[in-house]
């Protein structure tokens, strides 16, 4: 399984990604979900994956070859950012056709889902989650932040904390709890964990954090989240008795 957030605060982006494949409880890998393309000065572009990895890897074969190639739509002359979403659709979906015809009638699901990232010109920073399908949808003012993976676990403290006003480093903070919230709940997400802070019309990735399950800093951060939501456990209120109703049987 995987687990991806991308954050798109008014300060600009906050990206969180794990690192563990899982095809069998005797067949677990490491691969980086995290994918920075090599563009031009004027945009800086981010892509995180989840799903099938020959997929995505073939998606990721596909987008390189295009620049290469400069082919007439490819992520160095895409005009926005809804634009590279788009394309990037289109080729996920191409190669999910490709996978899912060549394995015929096998209980095969080539399926896999993108989150990408970043900046266009003088566009404003964003994301955009693409769905297996090929379509796509970005962050609001409501919900700054989108998901791929298990996202379940990691959710309940990204609705509560992230606004679009929160800064980058509480937005890293916010994620990087998420995600180990995650890892604690599901064995099939794992370190290394990956962390890009972007920070608004710098065209600069120079914040790139990558976590072992046993860093300092991870252990702290787990240790103080974990002490803190104890203590306030602790402080909520006890149950009243005021409130016991009789209990009817119905059956």
């Amino acid at each position: 399984m995987t687990y991806c957030i991308a954050a798109s605060i008014d300060e600009g982006l906050v990206l969180v990604s794990d690192s563990r494949t899982n095809a069998g409880i005797d067949n677990v890998s490491s691969y980086s979900k995290m994918h920075v393309f090599d563009t031009p000065a004027d945009r800086k572009l981010i892509l995180l994956s989840a799903g099938n990895l020959a997929t995505t890897q073939a998606v990721l074969e596909q987008l390189h070859r295009d620049k290469v190639k400069e082919a007439e739509v490819n992520l160095n002359n895409v005009e926005c950012l809804s634009a590279a979403a788009n394309y990037l659709g289109q080729v996920s979906v191409e190669k999910q056709k490709q996978h899912k015809e060549a394995a015929g009638q096998n209980a095969f699901d080539p399926s896999a889902s993108f989150i990408l990232a970043g900046q266009i010109n003088h566009e404003t920073h964003g994301a955009f989650m693409i769905y297996p399908q090929g379509n796509s949808i970005t962050t609001s003012a409501n919900t700054p932040f989108l998901q791929i993976g298990e996202i379940k676990y990691g959710k309940p403290v990204l609705d509560r904390f992230l606004k679009p006003e929160t800064s980058l480093n509480e937005a890293a903070r916010c994620c990087l709890v998420s995600m180990d919230s995650t890892v604690r709940s599901n064995a099939s997400v794992g370190p290394p964990i990956e962390l890009l802070i972007y920070r608004k019309d710098s065209f600069k990735l120079d914040e790139y954090y990558c976590f072992q399950d046993d860093d300092a800093y991870m252990l702290g951060l787990r240790r103080q989240w974990e002490d803190q939501l104890r203590e306030a456990f602790a402080k909520l209120p006890m149950l009243d008795k005021k409130y016991v109703k009789p209990l009817i049987a119905k059956l």
